[in-house]
C-alpha cells in the first residue's frame, strides 16, 4: 500500500498564504499569463476558515475566485466549462484542509471564534464525519482481538464477528498474516469460546510483537499492534462521480493507513488532495473550453492554524502537492512536489499589481447610484 505520509513532504515546503498567492501569481505571469485577464478558481471546502485564502486570492489576482469546489475539497469537474468562459487565462487551486491547534499541537481541530467560549471543533468536519464509522470499527477491533497464553501456548483470541467473512460491510482481518494456518492452510481454532475463538499466532507476526505479552496469562488487547497491513474495510459507497460519497470513495483505499495514523484528519486530507489532483488532471486535458488557453492547476493542503488572541482569521499555510501547467502555445507539463515548491520559491512574494480591497470597496460605495430599469408588464 502506498505510503501517503511518506510521499507528501512538509519540511521546507510549507508557506503562508500571504506568500504563496503572490508567488503563484508571479509564476503564472512568467508562463505568459496576462495580468488583468486571469480568472482564478478555488476548489476548497465550504468552511468559514477557508475565507482568508479566498480574500488573498482576490487581492492578488484582482478577481473573486470562481467556485470549483464541493465540501471536503472535491473538485467539481462539471464546472470546467463555465470557468473557462470567465477568463482569458485560467488558474485553479485545489486544497483539502485540516485544522491545527498550536497550543496542543493537534491536527484536525480548530478554534471557532463564533462559538461560545471559542470552543474547538473538527476541521475539516466533512472528513471527520466520513472517518467516524471507520474509526469506530477500528477501535472495536483494537479491544476485541486479544493476546494471551493458554496451556502455555501463545494464542490470539479473535471475536467471532471478524471470522464472519460473509458480512457485507465492516472491518475485515488479513487472517493469513495473524493466524498460523499450518500446512492445511485452513482456519482451525485451538479453542472455541463463547463469543470468540483462539488460534496459534503466525510466527512472522509473533516475532514482531513485544516479548512482554507472553509473561502472564492475562488477556492483552491488540491495541496499537493492529497495524494497517492487518485489515481492510468493506462499506457500501455510492459510485456516482462527484456525488455525496466522492470523498469517501477517495479515502476508501487509504482507510487502514488513515485510522492508524497519529492524526487521521491530516492523513485523510493528504490522501484526498493526491487523489483529486490525479482525478482532475485528466478532465482538464479533455475539457474543450481550456483548449488553446493558458491554464495552471495546483493542488495541496490548507493548514488552518487556530486564531490566537487578537486575530480574526487563521494563519493559513499551504503545502503544495503538484501542479499542471499548459500554455497557449501548446506546452503542457506537470510539476511534482519538489519542482512546484522550487518554482514558487523562485518567484517574488511581492506583487505590485495587487489590489487594495478597502480602496476598491470605497470606490464602489462612493460611485453614483445606477438605477435599474425593469421592463414594464
Amino acid at each position: 500500500m502506498q505510503n501517503v505520509m511518506g510521499d507528501f513532504q512538509f519540511d521546507g515546503r510549507m508557506m503562508r498564504y500571504s506568500e504563496f498567492v503572490p508567488r503563484l501569481y508571479n509564476m503564472c505571469k512568467s508562463y505568459g499569463f496576462e495580468p488583468g485577464r486571469i480568472m482564478p478558481s478555488r476548489a476548497f471546502c465550504s468552511d468559514e476558515n477557508q475565507g482568508f485564502p479566498i480574500i488573498l486570492i482576490t487581492k492578488h489576482f484582482g478577481a473573486f475566485p470562481f467556485n470549483h469546489g464541493m465540501v471536503g475539497g472535491i473538485v467539481a469537474t462539471d464546472r470546467h466549462g463555465p470557468h473557462a468562459h470567465h477568463g482569458k487565462d485560467l488558474v485553479i487551486i485545489q486544497a483539502s484542509h485540516v485544522g491545527y491547534d498550536p497550543e496542543t499541537e493537534n491536527f484536525g481541530v480548530y478554534r471557532r471564534l463564533q462559538m461560545d467560549s471559542s470552543v474547538h471543533t473538527a476541521s475539516c468536519g466533512k472528513i471527520d464525519a466520513v472517518l467516524e464509522w471507520y474509526q469506530q470499527e477500528y477501535q472495536f477491533a483494537k479491544k476485541n482481538i486479544l493476546f494471551t497464553l493458554m496451556d502455555s501456548e501463545a494464542v490470539v483470541i479473535i471475536d467471532n464477528q471478524f471470522l464472519d467473512t460473509k458480512r457485507e460491510k465492516g472491518l475485515f482481518l488479513a487472517l493469513d498474516r495473524i493466524v498460523d494456518m499450518g500446512k492445511t492452510n485452513r482456519l482451525e481454532p485451538l479453542y472455541v469460546l463463547s463469543t470468540s475463538k483462539a488460534f496459534r499466532i503466525h510466527p512472522d507476526y509473533k516475532a514482531k510483537l513485544p516479548h512482554s505479552l507472553w509473561k502472564s496469562i492475562s488477556r492483552v488487547p491488540i491495541s496499537e499492534q493492529m497495524t494497517a497491513d492487518l485489515f481492510y474495510f468493506k462499506q457500501k459507497v455510492s459510485k456516482t462521480v462527484e456525488g455525496r460519497d466522492q470523498l469517501e470513495r477517495n479515502l476508501g483505499r487509504y482507510m487502514p493507513q488513515i485510522v492508524t495514523a497519529s492524526f487521521p484528519a491530516l492523513t485523510a486530507a493528504l490522501a484526498n488532495t493526491q487523489i483529486e489532483f490525479d482525478r482532475t488532471y485528466r478532465t482538464l486535458l479533455k475539457e474543450p473550453g481550456y483548449q488553446g488557453k493558458n491554464l495552471a492547476f495546483i493542488a495541496g493542503i490548507n493548514i488552518d492554524i487556530s486564531p490566537q488572541k487578537g486575530q480574526l482569521f487563521p494563519l493559513t499555510k499551504f503545502v503544495p502537492w503538484a501542479a499542471y501547467v499548459q500554455t497557449r502555445d501548446g506546452k503542457q507539463f506537470i510539476l511534482e512536489q519538489k519542482e512546484i515548491v522550487e518554482a514558487l520559491k523562485a518567484q517574488s512574494s511581492v506583487n505590485p499589481e495587487r489590489i487594495e480591497l478597502s480602496k476598491a470597496i470605497q470606490i464602489m460605495e462612493k460611485t453614483s447610484e445606477i438605477k435599474i430599469a425593469f421592463p414594464s408588464s
